[in-house]
């Protein structure tokens, strides 16, 4: 897995899944990394809420990477350098927004001054290694998205990260479709895309086109109103500010992650003519109908501001008559989470308006008729999904088929793929798997802790205390159950479960650990015939 003269490919995130977007090239025995994501926890990882990638491949060949590059500012393509960079040891190149944004991450952590952050400027050519970067901006839903035009000696690729064509962006200016054109005059050898919105017959719009129905909807509500979108979305930022002031409502605006964007965004000279904000205390003292909230939490985040807001654990409070806007697409898998904020909140009497009922939000990545344009202007030889599940990995090289892209290759992660010299092709497969970040320590995602607390959850555990002289019980077994689903009859099951426990003490003696499992597989049975269930039972054993 050494490269060579060659182009290598390998995702250790990212492909077959929505998030955790970590991409590795390979030349001439050295690697890259494009972004190091996270992905937010299910119910499947109980008591976690970031999910890392597993970065065991590259960082059993630490000598050979020479450097991470980043699209954007996405926690999914930016949110485990925080955790990993300090180990990885090698420079990060960013644009200054997206750096400023890595950078309070690093000082979060403390690790701020054991990390090299590089602050590139877009369209000037820099070497990482054997690999020559360009920053190519494009329009996404942050400030400062950009491809990576990646050239090698063997060939030239062109990473979008993620991305979307808008002929009126609120921020930033994207790459004219003659700088795109004159790119596919190069030659792009692979074309390594989003692929989001693959089924998408319709291109994603104009975050300038959001505003009118946003304002609309404002204009109409009589009591407050809380707008909930990305933090990172700085555009929608913008489109609020101005809805503010047309709507004559001051602006709120809620949660750790707006307020850095706000932060970074004029440190890096946006939100130029931004209304001043004011604190939730003083919203909450304004009129109802003079105060416009932006907050944190579409996605059903349980610690973030809607969701405090609906629990009434928030300063801001709503009532019967305030109206809440979901400025955001629903992630796949949230809808649960979603569903539970939206249900406190209907409760409440609180209208909650969609884009099912207004035009109040544009996605951030491209639509089939952009993804067409953009075959054309770059007209690559190979196009390689990235960034989607599977599903929309292979619907979207179906569509550049159809467009006349001549080769296309779906991988997913761990698999090693040749791009370069010749058509692209797998050649092997490398480890991949996620990590926990549980408290303050990062933990295999399949190990003992996360298996044993999966175990607890779903079976609930006992704990079981026997004293013994000689071979002979002293006293009574002492038992405490959590979790087992005895309810009424606890006081019954655990006599039942105490004498089964004394019995297991009964006859020969036996050596300790065989003496602990009896009692521990006589416990279990006693519960599994009460409850159809075998939590987990431990034992503490005390010899005299």
């Amino acid at each position: 897995m050494t490269p060579k003269k060659e182009l290598l490919f390998c995702a250790l995130g990212g492909s077959g899944e929505i998030g955790m977007n970590v991409n590795l090239y390979g030349t001439e025995g050295k690697w890259v990394m494009v972004d190091c994501g996270i992905t937010f926890a299910d119910p499947a990882y109980p008591g976690i809420d970031v999910i890392l990638p597993d970065l065991s491949f590259i960082e059993d060949r630490l000598d050979d990477l020479v450097g991470i590059v980043l699209t954007h500012g996405h926690e999914d393509h930016i949110g485990a350098l925080p955790y990993l960079a300090e180990d990885l040891g090698v420079p990060i190149y960013a644009t200054a927004f997206t750096a400023g944004l890595v950078r309070g991450k690093l000082e979060e952590e403390g690790s701020a001054n054991r990390v090299k952050l590089r602050v590139m400027e877009t369209g000037k050519t820099f070497e990482v290694g054997p690999f020559d970067f360009t920053f190519v901006p494009l329009s996404h839903s942050i400030p400062e998205a950009n491809a990576l035009l990646i050239e090698t000696a063997v060939g030239r690729v062109f990473h979008t990260g993620d991305w979307k064509l808008d002929q009126t962006p609120v921020i930033g200016k994207p790459a004219s479709p003659a700088q795109l054109s004159s790119i596919g005059d190069m030659g792009v050898d692979v074309l390594v895309c989003d692929s989001t919105n693959a089924f998408n017959t319709e291109a994603s719009g104009s975050e300038a086109s959001v505003r009118p129905g946003i304002a609309e909807t404002v204009a109409k509500a009589k009591g407050r109103v809380v707008v909930t979108t990305f933090a990172s979305n700085a555009a929608r930022l913008v489109t609020l500010g101005e809805v503010a002031k047309e709507t004559g409502r001051k602006l709120c605006v809620t949660g750790r992650s707006l307020d850095r964007i706000l932060k970074v965004g004029r440190a890096c000279g946006y939100f130029k003519g931004f209304p001043e904000v004011v604190d939730p205390e003083t919203a909450m003292r304004l009129p109802k109908d003079r105060v416009l909230i932006v907050a944190t939490g579409g996605q059903g985040e349980p610690r973030a501001a809607l969701s405090r807001i609906a629990e009434g654990s928030h300063t801001i409070r709503l009532d019967t008559g305030d109206t809440v806007i979901f400025s955001a697409r629903q992630i796949p898998g949230n809808e649960t989470a979603v569903g539970r904020i939206q249900n406190i909140l209907a409760g409440k009497g609180v209208r909650m308006v969609t884009e099912r009922q207004a035009h109040v939000h544009v996605s951030g990545h491209p639509g089939q008729p952009e993804l067409a344009q953009m075959y054309k202007w770059l007209r690559p030889r190979t196009l390689m999904p990235v960034h989607g599940e599977m599903r929309h990995m292979m619907e979207h090289a179906r569509f550049a088929t159809t467009q006349g892209v001549p080769q296309t290759l779906v991988q997913s992660d761990g698999d090693m793929v040749r791009l370069l010299p010749g058509n692209a092709t797998k050649i092997g497969n490398v480890p991949v798997g996620r990590l926990v970040l549980d408290g303050d320590v990062i933990l295999p995602s399949d190990g003992s802790t996360m298996n044993e607390r999966r175990k607890l959850a779903i079976n609930g555990q006992i704990s079981v205390g026997v004293a013994v002289a000689k071979g002979r019980l002293v006293g009574s077994p002492q038992i405490r159950v959590q979790g087992v689903p005895v309810e009424d009859e606890r006081d019954a099951f655990i006599a039942e479960a105490v004498a089964a426990a004394a019995k297991a003490v009964d006859g020969p003696r036996r050596a300790t650990d065989k003496l602990r499992e009896d009692i521990r597989l006589s416990v279990r049975k006693v519960a599994t015939r009460w409850t159809g269930k075998k939590p987990i039972v431990d034992v503490l054993l005390i010899e005299g």
